[in-house]
């Protein structure tokens, strides 16, 4: 306070009480004159009302504001595998403990060791056994970190917060400076107006009180989310990063969307090539033998693709077709072994399903023994869950020789199963539906009726088309996943060549300036 004292000229400061007692005098005389009518008591409830409406006034804004900010929060990325929604989880609670009084925006040190507890966050979900998870990173990933965080934090900030793009850093730092030396003038004045005129100044601070509450509301609202929206920023680039997702070069490979190696392999079996180099997705077909595994290879081509109906299995290995229609992405469809069949291979056909974006279980409705496919299907559905950094792909039921139900010798379609007042054989494709359902553990929605015989295809075209439509978004954020894992272990042979390549020529040339440097 002294050093305040003495950068004011005490001239300069008797000429403004000069100037200001007028002023003082004219509200002490007004509060006099209520005081002798009588009418105090009405102007301090005026007041106080007024002083409170204000105040909600300024708490329904910054109400309004802290909406407005949650609207623009940063969301997890629909693609990620569910291992990494878990994280995501971990960083959102990060996130929620945020207090302003505990990270000083004006002090530059919070940026480092906010990011590095969300770093931290996220390492210690990918790699727990590490004694520091934060190291778990390369060089080149952590830089990608601070690039991508900052760049999305800087747009945040433009977009969102007034004047960001004028006021410089300094700026903000004499802003600072300014306000607490203002404070202190302030200070001297609140206490000289309790001597001149207690009353007014008693309600004076009532008003300050209450109006800096209600700002320091949004204020603080604005500062949190500043903060949260770093957390989340970082965590989300560092889930790429740590889950080994991110590209380190962009150069390296081609874009995610390009054909990986199985696919161009499985192209070239099928012997007909791709009208795009966009990656197709893959459609497994999987189910018991005689099930029509073949024949809805057939019918989805509307032509003869596969052989049926010669041998009891005429499928000795996972054969791939390129599969083309209107509203679909480009397809490879896959005929498998039954597997019920001696030539059924678990562990080639896991490995065919972790390739896959797109299931079809096919399952005759005139079977009701479905124990087999019950352990092949809930073989698959464990060795899914252990794939914690891919999403599982759809899976679709299509129930086939539903024409075999009885009354066995009525056919005449199409059927409403939702009528309940329908024919006999509707009735006996519901009844199959529900059982279908029960047997294999899924839900009766993702089980399709369908007849496949030649010259009596039904439900093919209309229904299975529909469903499979339905989940061609699902199915291609699995392959957008599968696509991501090609990717990065394209990269790593790029890198690692490079690199070769790099240590290579530094060894060739290694003599030479060992040479020049002993010359010299």
């Amino acid at each position: 306070m002294k050093t305040v004292f003495k950068r004011i000229d005490p001239l300069r400061l008797f000429a403004l009480a000069l100037l200001g007692l007028p002023t003082l005098a004219v509200f002490g005389l007004g509060i006099l004159w209520l005081w002798q009518t009588g009418n105090l008591l009405y102007w301090a409830v005026v007041m106080a009302v007024f002083g409170a409406l204000g105040y909600g006034l300024q708490y329904w804004l910054a109400q309004r504001d802290r909406k407005l900010l949650d609207e623009i929060a940063t969301e997890p990325n629909p693609d990620w595998s569910p291992s990494a929604e878990a994280v995501w989880q971990e960083v959102e609670k990060l996130a929620a403990t945020c207090d302003p009084k505990d990270w000083p925006i004006e002090e530059a040190s919070w940026i480092l060791e906010l990011g590095r507890r969300t770093l931290d966050t996220v390492a210690q979900s990918y790699h727990p056994q590490s004694e520091k998870p934060f190291l778990e990173i390369n060089v080149p990933h952590a830089l990608l970190i601070i690039e991508q965080a900052s760049r999305d934090l800087r747009k945040e900030v433009t977009e969102n917060i007034p004047l960001s793009d004028r006021l410089t850093i300094g700026d903000l730092l004499r802003m600072h400076r300014w306000k607490t030396k203002a404070e202190q003038i302030y200070n001297v004045y609140r206490a000289g107006r309790v001597l001149v005129n207690p009353v007014n100044a008693l309600f004076g601070e009532i008003w300050r009180h209450l109006r800096e509450r209600s700002f320091g509301v949004a204020q603080g609202e604005l500062h949190r989310w500043f903060l949260r929206t770093y957390v989340r920023k970082v965590g989300y680039y560092a889930i790429d990063l740590y889950s080994g997702r991110q590209p380190v070069i962009e150069d390296a490979i081609q874009p995610a969307a390009s054909q990986t190696a199985e696919s161009q392999t499985d192209l070239g079996k099928a012997e007909r090539a791709a009208v795009v180099p966009e990656e197709p997705l893959r459609i497994l077909v999987l189910g018991r033998t005689n099930a029509g595994k073949s024949s809805l290879i057939n019918a989805l081509f509307g032509k003869l693709a596969t052989a049926t109906d010669i041998l009891p299995d005429t499928t000795r290995a996972i054969t791939p077709f390129v599969l083309q229609r209107e509203g679909l992405t480009q397809a490879l469809i896959f005929d498998t072994p039954g597997c019920d069949s001696s030539r059924y291979s678990e562990k080639q056909v896991h490995a065919a399903a972790l390739e896959a974006d797109l299931i079809l279980w096919v399952s005759p409705a005139n079977r009701p023994d479905r124990q087999a496919e019950r352990q092949c299907l809930d073989a698959l559905r464990i060795f899914q869950t252990t794939q914690l950094n891919r999403r599982p792909p759809p899976l679709l039921i299509v129930m086939s020789h539903i024409d075999l139900l009885r009354p066995a010798s009525a056919w005449q379609p199409p059927y409403n199963l939702s009528d309940l007042q329908d024919n006999s054989k509707a009735a006996s494709i519901r009844a199959a539906l529900q059982a279908v359902a029960t047997d294999l553990a899924v839900p009766v929605e993702r089980v399709i009726p369908v007849c496949l015989k030649e010259g009596k295809v039904y439900n093919v075209n209309d229904a299975l088309w529909s469903a499979i439509l339905n989940f061609q978004d699902e199915a291609l954020r699995v392959r957008l996943l599968r696509c991501l894992d090609a990717k990065k272990r394209a990269e790593d042979w790029v890198l690692l060549r490079r690199q070769l390549i790099s240590t290579g020529r530094f060894l060739w040339n290694l003599p030479d300036k060992l040479g020049k440097r002993a010359g010299e």
